[in-house]
């Protein structure tokens, strides 16, 4: 049976470590700060987690499960959300709501801190698990639905969006902020580009698109549950 008293507080610490993270960094967030900012002692942090870095595992895996049923429900609510520029709008937006995933996403040396020299850790796992080769069997399906023009060589479409998205979420690095024009525009803008360059001359179906994104979340959805499987296995050997 499960405590929901004690689901109710992990959801809380969890909370706090994603704001403070984002905030401050994983290396200048102390354990106590999170514990002050959750509202529970230290201690009870760790009857949750083993130790930050296993804090930081357990809410990479909560909110890229955030993000990936952001996207989803965006693009079912959205008439043309299987169309490429459709769906290529809909992860930027659900992408730019989670502050913590973009910083994921560009692999943020301030916000991850020394956690991105552990080896083998959770962000190097995902990105290899979901990267470019992902980005690519996916335009490949996309090109084999009817939804992509398949004149173009996959692996150059993938790379392109990868480009746009991290360029979207990393600019601000870059720019001075006056310079940059609204999110919004600039997604709305990337969407109608990828759209009229890449749908075919007879037009694209959404829904064939659609059909794409669920299996991919659902095979994305397991991926997230092994990891969690194997980070709580971990923890479990380490307190034995």
């Amino acid at each position: 049976m499960i405590d929901s008293a004690n689901k109710e507080r992990e959801k809380r610490i969890l909370d706090a470590a994603a704001a403070l993270f984002t905030h401050y960094g994983f290396d200048k967030t102390t354990v106590s700060d999170i514990a002050a900012e959750a509202g529970v002692s230290k201690g009870a942090i760790y009857l949750h987690f083993e130790s930050k870095e296993n804090l930081l595992e357990a809410l990479l895996l909560r909110e890229l499960q955030a993000y990936a049923t952001a996207w989803l429900a965006r693009i079912e609510a959205d008439p043309l959300g299987g169309t490429i520029g459709g769906l290529y709008k809909n992860s930027l937006y659900a992408l730019n709501d989670n502050p913590f995933i973009s910083a994921v996403f560009r692999k943020d040396g301030r916000i991850l801190g020394n956690y991105l020299r552990k080896q083998d850790n959770l962000v190097q796992k995902l990105t290899e698990s979901q990267g470019q080769s992902s980005r690519q069997i996916f335009v490949q399906r996309m090109q084999e639905a009817g939804a992509v023009r398949d004149d173009i060589d996959a692996a150059v479409i993938a790379h392109i969006m990868n480009m746009l998205s991290y360029g979207l979420v990393s600019m601000d690095d870059i720019l001075p902020a006056q310079e940059i024009p609204p999110v919004e525009g600039l997604i709305e803008g990337i969407a109608e580009i990828m759209d009229k360059a890449l749908t075919p001359e007879n037009g694209a179906d959404s829904a064939a698109g659609k059909a794409i994104v669920r299996d991919l979340f659902e095979a994305g959805r397991q991926v997230k549950i092994e990891y969690k499987i194997e980070i709580e296995a971990e923890q479990l050997t380490a307190d034995s």
